[in-house]
Parts: structure tokens; sequence; C-alpha cells
């Protein structure tokens, strides 16, 4: 079975710093219906959010950041876990920083985890380690995590299930003539080097970070499919149909 790697973000996962039950019940079911077909990875922002919850401290500071993303992940895991229950589906959690990347020893540890997680039946749920790790050994944000996961797992496709329906020609805020990119094949460097502005205060991303882990699958041969996370038939057409109605794939030229 292919591998394919799911990353969520928090503006789908959370809303008025609660856990959006309905939104991640609509994710691991369709969670359930892909592994009918893949083996997958799903890798979650969220804890931040869900920490704030119950810790109401300024996540701008990184001790906040951390306090509230140690004080979030059970909340996000048990969330989880409650739902993927229905579906008998057993989950495990995974913690990794960009160091980790970095070391031969550490990539074939987690490799090795995640393979034994896979043949068994076991949906890996990786995020990142904002509570001991430094911010120089972080991404700063899932989209670049979920991107050096998927290469490194030999995944064939990274899904980034987000708060957009894809990447447009111009911000579609601003601009109600925007249209979206159904395929693109190289991305202009220049655009790596833009601020990065996510739409919800507990999420890290943004366009930036998403072309940013777009670039690096482009540059390693794999693929990337961006779309909306709020709906997820374009997920769903295109994963289990192969019918790409909606949402935008970057890939190499052929």
């Amino acid at each position: 079975m292919k591998r394919v790697v799911v990353k969520v973000g928090t503006a789908v996962l959370t809303q008025n710093n609660e856990i959006a039950k309905v939104r991640m019940l609509n994710l691991v079911t369709l969670i359930a219906k892909l592994r009918t077909r893949y083996k997958v990875i799903l890798v979650t922002s969220g804890a931040v959010a869900a920490g704030y919850s119950t810790l109401k401290l300024d996540k701008r500071k990184q001790i906040g950041k951390r306090a509230l993303a140690a004080a979030g992940q059970p909340i996000l895991m048990t969330a989880y876990k409650n739902k993927f229950d229905i579906y008998d589906i057993p989950t495990a959690q995974i913690l990794l920083t960009e160091d980790d990347f970095d070391s031969g020893k550490r990539v074939t540890m987690f490799q090795e985890i995640i393979d034994a997680h896979l043949d068994n039946g076991i949906l890996p749920i990786i995020n990142e380690n904002d509570i001991s790790s430094t911010p120089e050994q972080l991404f700063g944000d899932n989209d670049q995590l979920s991107a050096n996961v998927a290469h490194a797992t030999g995944a064939e496709l990274l899904v980034i299930l987000s708060d957009i329906d894809g990447y447009y020609d111009k911000n579609p805020q601003e601009n109600k003539d925007a249209k979206i990119y159904k395929i693109i094949n190289e991305i202009p460097q220049d655009l790596l080097f833009d601020e990065s502005t996510p739409n919800n205060e507990f999420a890290t991303g943004g366009i930036v970070t998403k072309l940013k882990a777009a670039d690096f699958l482009i540059k390693k041969g794999l693929k990337m499919f961006l779309c909306n996370g709020f709906d997820l038939s374009a997920a769903e057409s295109y994963l289990l149909q192969d019918k790409h109605t909606l949402g935008t794939i970057f890939e190499s030229k052929k």
C-alpha cells in the first residue's frame, strides 16, 4: 500500500480555543476511509490552542507556549483517541524536532518506530516537540515538519488540510477575482522569503510555510496536495476517487 502523510492545521482543528469536535470527527472519518487504500501518517497541530482552554498564558512568550503545549498535548491526543476508537483504530504519539532529521541515527530510529506502527495497523500521530526543545531545534511550523516526515518515511504524497481551498494567483481575501492554481511545478524562490501570515492566532504557518514545504518536496521528486480542511470533499475526491476537483497539486514536471 502507498504511504500518505496527512497534515492538519490549528485553524481546522480548533474553534474558540477549543477542539472543533465535529471537524475532528470528519477528519478521523476521512482517515478511516483512507486506511482502506493507504498507509496513513497523521501530522497534527493544535496542542498549544488546546492548552489555552485550561491555561490562559501568552503564547508569544516561549515559556507560555511550552506550558500551553504541555497542557494541550494530552487534551489533543485524548480527543483523537476517543474519535479513532469509534473506528477501532489504535493510535501512537510521536514528537519530533528539526534536530531529529539532522541525525542519521535519530532518523533511522523514528523510521523504524513508524514502520512498526504501520505494519501493525497503528496510526502514528506526529507533532513538533515544543515543550523541551530550543527554538533552534524546531521547524516552527508543522507544514515543513510534515514535508520532512513524508520524505523520511517514504510517503508518496503529503496532503495539507488548511483553511484555504488551495494556492491562489493572488490573495483571495483581498481580490474577488483570485483563481486557484490546479498544478504547480516550480515555486519562485523569492516567494519563500515572504512573511508568514497565519489566519489563526494559535497557528504558526500561513501560505509561505506551505510553499516551503511544497518546494522541499518538489525538489525531492515528491508530491503535495493543498486543500480545504473544513470541507473534506476535495481531499476525499482526490485521494479516494482519483478526481482533482479542487485544491492545488505541487509536483515536479514529469
